[in-house]
């Protein structure tokens, strides 16, 4: 099972209290649901591939609206797909829809009516209904932290988008195939939005996860930097060890002055030391790093020069 399949299969297990329940409704139907006539009456229809998601939309109207749906598998063969979950209600529908602010009558309200959504714990659950609809969260072991919201109406993104942002949640929305997203980027955004609809335990993996992830990527970016401070030290010394054998095969290292002389035969014994362990092994030091620096610097100097008079 995915990650995201693990969140929405917790979502679908939370107890609610009935206005609660009506709002993640009003979201699981205005985004999943359909209408159709059947025998001169109306049918609504609500499609899921997830079989969980179909019971909770089942126990959901049957517990708060005590009305009896069915729920019907379609088998999909081709390419060997998910079957598809759809939970028929043919009873009450005008009136459970106009209750959800779905229906004015026999017209579609394209808008969640003002008022739908009287305090924080339904909006909190318009939104868990939105992301069970059409959501989705990527594994944070394996991908970019991602977690976005299907639409296809722009202004019910733009919606869900703002009532995201009441939390303080950064989201933001883009188009996407033949509708519109609303997404997060944020790890911990992402985890503060599982929290607030209500996936405490999958919020908790999510977090444990990204903790171990993080660690992981700080010890990877200290053995980077650790052998990149490495090779700089590789390299400058094999130049520094070029240029001292050029200045004794040309002239001699007796013909330096003793301090450079010293740091010559210091450097050609210990190739592969660091400049201030290399300060600690001059004869008559210590001397400091920059000192080091400063003499080499002298040696590549005088080497250049000879190389430019040959």
């Amino acid at each position: 099972m995915s990650y995201a399949s693990e969140v929405k299969k917790e979502l679908t297990g939370i107890k609610v209290h009935a206005d609660n329940a009506k709002a993640e409704l009003m979201a699981l139907i205005r985004m999943n649901g359909s209408l159709g006539i059947a025998n001169q009456q109306m049918v609504l229809s609500v499609q899921t591939e997830s079989p969980a998601i179909a019971r909770r939309i089942y126990s959901l109207l049957k517990e708060f609206f005590a009305v009896e749906s069915e729920i019907v598998v379609r088998r999909k063969m081709k390419l060997k797909k998910n079957n598809t979950y759809v939970v028929r209600l043919r009873y009450r529908v005008q009136e459970i829809l106009g209750t959800l602010g779905i229906l004015d009558g026999f017209k579609i309200m394209e808008k969640v009516p003002t008022g739908m959504l009287k305090n924080d714990l339904m909006v909190q659950s318009y939104l868990r209904g939105a992301f069970l609809a059409g959501g989705s969260v990527n594994n944070p072991e394996t991908s970019r932290y991602h977690l976005e919201i299907y639409s296809l109406y722009e202004e019910h993104n733009e919606m869900i988008a703002k009532l995201i942002n009441q939390f303080g949640l950064n989201a933001r929305t883009t188009s996407r195939r033949s509708g519109y997203i609303v997404y997060l980027k944020e790890a911990e955004k992402i985890a503060n939005f599982l929290q607030l609809i209500g996936a405490t335990s999958s919020m908790l993996e999510f977090e444990n996860i990204r903790i171990v992830r993080d660690m992981r990527n700080s010890v990877n970016r200290l053995v980077n930097c650790e052998n990149a401070n490495m090779d700089k030290v590789a390299t400058a010394s094999n130049k520094q060890v070029e240029n001292i054998r050029l200045i004794e095969a040309r002239v001699g290292l007796s013909s330096l002055p003793a301090k450079l002389q010293d740091i010559a035969r210091a450097r050609l014994a210990h190739q592969e030391v660091s400049l201030k362990e290399l300060g600690n092994l001059v004869p008559g030091g210590p001397i400091s790093k920059s000192g080091v620096n400063h003499r080499l610097r002298k040696l590549n100097a005088y080497a250049e020069k000879l190389r430019a008079e040959a």
